[in-house]
């Protein structure tokens, strides 16, 4: 199935001796164009960022329900691993991710804790861990019999603005998001790494709850929330996202710094 123009995945190399490396991940039903200007805006800073298509996303909304969260996870983690072999041996890397990206890179450093491989920081907009909705204890029983629901996308206030996501919500897909909510949650006291979150205020997506539970439940000493008072769930392409992508260029080098 070919990929839909503009949900490509993306590398922007700064050499192999870039101070830095930075892996990013979209999020459900998304594409890497939601994230795009925020990997660009790290190039700019001099990093090397990647971000792959997660497996049965960018195409049609039924190939996704052919997927599950370990065919997701283990795509974000391949490409971190190829990101750590691009660079110079010890070179830091710092995941990055929205929505359920930031699921999978809070993953990414459950897995890695304690370990030489672990990154170096986490980089959160609006990362998701459960849902208050009724409606998902339902998903189990609606999947086997329904493909999809109609779907949320473009959960953005700045007109003319396109994530290139899926208009169907694809129910097995969904299903299988809510068992890696499950693991994840179950781990985040394993999160030891700093972490910098920014969370829309007005988000019609990920509860608030999300981030109040992340930021209670890590390890990590290092810990700064930011709140977007002028974006809705896919911050990256609104009005706050020059607040996001400074922060990040911040965090980064605060890391750097920290390291020297």
């Amino acid at each position: 199935m070919s990929v839909l123009p503009g949900a490509e995945p993306f590398l922007f190399d700064a050499g192999s001796d870039a101070p830095a490396g930075i892996l990013l991940s979209h999020g459900f039903t998304g594409s890497p164009k939601s994230i795009r200007p925020w990997g660009e805006a790290l190039h700019a800073a001099g990093y090397t960022v990647s971000c792959p298509l997660l497996p049965g996303h960018g195409t049609r909304w039924p190939d996704l329900n052919r997927t599950t969260w370990e065919d997701w996870y283990a795509e974000v983690e391949r490409e971190y691993l190829a990101l750590r072999e691009r660079l110079a041996p010890g070179t830091p890397i710092v995941a990055g991710g929205l929505s359920m990206g930031g699921t999978l890179v809070t993953r990414l450093a459950e897995v890695h804790a304690g370990l030489p491989t672990a990154p170096a920081g986490l980089l959160l907009v609006n990362p998701s861990y459960f849902t208050l909705r009724k409606d998902a204890a339902l998903l189990p029983v609606a999947s086997k019999l329904i493909g999809s629901f109609p779907g949320i996308r473009n959960d953005i206030k700045k007109p003319g603005q396109d994530e290139l996501a899926y208009s169907r919500l694809p129910l097995k897909a969904a299903a299988s998001l809510s068992k890696l909510w499950k693991v994840v949650r179950a781990d985040l006291g394993k999160v030891t790494v700093p972490i910098r979150l920014f969370r829309s205020a007005d988000d019609h997506v990920v509860e608030p709850e999300n981030s109040a539970t992340l930021l209670a439940e890590v390890s990590s000493t290092a810990v700064s929330e930011t709140v977007l008072t002028d974006s809705f769930h896919v911050a990256t392409l609104d009005n706050d996202a020059p607040v996001i992508f400074a922060g990040s260029v911040d965090f980064v080098g605060s890391l750097l710094a920290g390291a020297r």
